[in-house]
């Protein structure tokens, strides 16, 4: 009976960690005229600039989708490539 508790309260604190780490992204959104429909990207007109949204099998798309429909795309940032540069040596004075 302890270990079934056990467990149960780890799957608990499991899935409580990962929901909380998948609802701290943070969602924005742009709403404008489609000007282009690709299989890989929707750009939008937002103002004067030309946003490019990339999407996948996954994006979820409610609606007909095609170029002059006004529409509101909900996204996330994601990094895809992160360099570490090494931090600038401090310059050190030299006592006479």
């Amino acid at each position: 009976m302890k270990k079934v508790l056990g467990l149960a309260l780890v799957l608990v604190l499991a899935s409580f960690s990962l929901g909380y780490a998948f609802a701290a992204t943070k969602t924005y959104q742009v709403t404008g005229p489609v000007l282009e429909v690709r299989s890989d990207a929707i750009v939008v007109q937002k103002g004067s600039d030309k946003w490019e949204l990339a999407r996948n099998a996954s994006t979820k798309v409610t609606g007909d989708l095609k170029v002059g429909a006004k529409v509101t795309i909900q996204y996330t940032m994601t990094a895809t490539d992160v360099e570490v540069k090494p931090a600038a040596a401090t310059a050190t004075k030299k006592k006479k």
